[in-house]
C-alpha cells in the first residue's frame, strides 16, 4: 500500500489539473490541505516535496506553493515554436537551446517552420487553435508589414495560452511580450565604431520587411546624423525575405553584387544586416577583386558559425551565447506559472576582427 503522502500527492495532482483549467495556480496552505484531506502537516509537506521534485509545483519563500503549469498528461505539455526555419542560419542553435531548457522542466517543444510566409503562419495558427498547446513562442512573419493573422494570435491569447514573441513583434498587438536584441542601439553602436575609425562614407544594407532591419537602420541613421555625416538615400540598400530565400537556397547573390557595384565608388565601409549577409558580401567583394578591409571595411550584426567559415573574420555585434533562447524559455516558464513577465532587450557587444580597418588620416 502506498504511503499516505503518495496518495495525497496523487489527489493534489488532480486538484492542480482542475485549478489549472480554471486559471488557478496557487495551492492552498499546508494547514488548509491538512484539514481538507484529513492528514498531518508532515504528510502534506512530504506530498508537496514529491510534487516539487516531479516538476508539478514550485515553492516561493513566504508565499506558498504554485503549480508550474506542467501536466501529468504529456500531450498537454507541448510548447509551440514558430520560426522562419529550423535548419537555416541561427535557427538550429536557437531551437536546440530552447528545447533543452524546456525539456528539463518536463515540456516538449514542437517546431512549426513558417518560412517567413504570412499564409503559412495562418495555417499553423489555425492548427494550434484546433489543438491548443500550453504556450507559444513565435517569430513574427514580415513584422514591418501589416499582418492579417493578428486576430488568430488574439484568440489564442484569450484562451490563457502564454504568447512570447522572438526577435521582434507585431506593433498592432499592443502589450505583447517580446524577447529581442536591442537593434536600434546596435545600429548606433556599429555606426559609432565606424565613425571613430574615420569612416564617413558608409553604406548600409538592411532587410526591409522585418522590424529588425528597420530598427538597425534607424540606429545607424541617427548616429550618422549625430556625428554630422550625411547619408544619401541611395547609400542604403534594402532586401526582402524573398531575396534572402534565394540567397540561402540557390546562393543567388544578385542583390548583393548590384548593391556592391553601386556603392563601392562612393563608400569606404558597409554595414550589413547580419553576418549571413556580411559573409556573402565579402565573397562578392573578393570575386570582384576587392580586398577586405584594405579597400572596404565590412561590419555586421550577429556572431554565428558563418564567422568561422569566412576567410576573413568579421567585425560584428555579439551577445552572450544562447542569450535570446534562454531569456525566451525563462519568460515562457514564468508565464506558465502566471508570474509577471515583461519584454526583454538583449544588449549587443562589439567584437572587432579582421574585416575592419581604420582609415588613414
Amino acid at each position: 500500500m502506498d504511503a499516505k503522502y503518495k496518495k495525497l500527492a496523487a489527489q493534489l495532482t488532480e486538484l492542480i489539473a482542475v485549478n489549472l483549467h480554471n486559471g488557478i495556480y496557487k495551492l492552498p496552505t499546508e494547514a488548509e490541505l491538512g484539514r481538507r484531506y484529513h492528514v498531518s502537516r508532515q504528510t502534506v509537506r512530504q506530498a508537496l516535496a514529491l510534487l516539487n521534485s516531479q516538476g508539478f509545483i514550485t515553492t516561493r519563500q513566504g508565499s506558498g506553493s504554485y503549480a508550474t503549469g506542467l501536466s501529468e498528461d504529456s500531450p498537454n505539455n507541448i510548447i509551440a515554436l514558430l520560426v522562419r526555419s529550423e535548419q537555416e542560419y541561427i535557427y538550429p542553435e536557437l531551437t536546440n537551446e530552447i528545447r533543452l531548457i524546456l525539456s528539463e522542466r518536463g515540456y516538449t517543444l514542437q517546431i512549426f517552420p513558417t518560412k517567413n510566409q504570412v499564409i503559412k503562419e495562418r495555417e499553423i495558427l489555425t492548427e494550434l487553435l484546433a489543438a491548443p498547446p500550453r504556450g507559444i513562442l513565435a517569430e513574427p512573419c514580415k513584422s514591418a508589414l501589416p499582418n492579417p493573422n493578428l486576430a488568430l494570435f488574439t484568440k489564442l491569447h484569450k484562451q490563457d495560452i502564454p504568447l512570447i514573441f522572438l526577435h521582434s513583434c507585431y506593433p498592432a498587438l499592443s502589450g505583447s511580450v517580446c524577447v529581442k536584441n536591442d537593434d536600434y542601439s546596435g545600429g548606433y553602436l556599429l555606426a559609432q565604431h565606424l565613425s571613430q575609425q574615420g569612416h564617413t562614407q558608409i553604406a548600409g544594407l538592411f532587410k526591409i520587411d522585418d522590424l529588425q532591419g528597420i530598427n538597425r537602420y534607424h540606429g545607424f541613421l541617427d548616429c550618422m546624423q549625430d556625428a554630422g555625416h550625411i547619408v544619401p538615400d541611395d547609400r542604403i540598400g534594402w532586401f526582402t525575405s524573398s531575396e534572402l530565400d534565394l540567397l540561402e537556397q540557390r546562393q543567388d547573390t544578385r542583390f548583393l553584387s548590384e548593391f556592391m557595384q553601386r556603392q563601392l565608388p562612393f563608400c569606404t565601409a558597409i554595414l550589413c544586416q547580419n553576418d549571413e549577409i556580411a559573409y556573402w558580401m565579402i565573397k562578392e567583394l573578393t570575386y570582384a577583386g576587392f580586398q577586405v578591409p584594405q579597400d572596404v571595411t565590412v561590419v555586421c550584426f550577429g556572431d554565428s558559425y558563418l564567422n568561422e567559415l569566412s576567410h576573413i573574420r568579421i567585425t560584428t555585434l555579439a551577445h552572450k551565447p544562447h542569450a535570446v533562447a534562454r531569456c525566451a524559455a525563462d519568460c515562457m516558464l514564468r508565464s506558465l506559472q502566471h508570474l509577471a513577465v515583461s519584454s526583454q532587450e538583449i544588449p549587443w557587444e562589439l567584437v572587432v576582427r579582421e574585416s575592419d580597418a581604420a582609415l588613414e588620416a
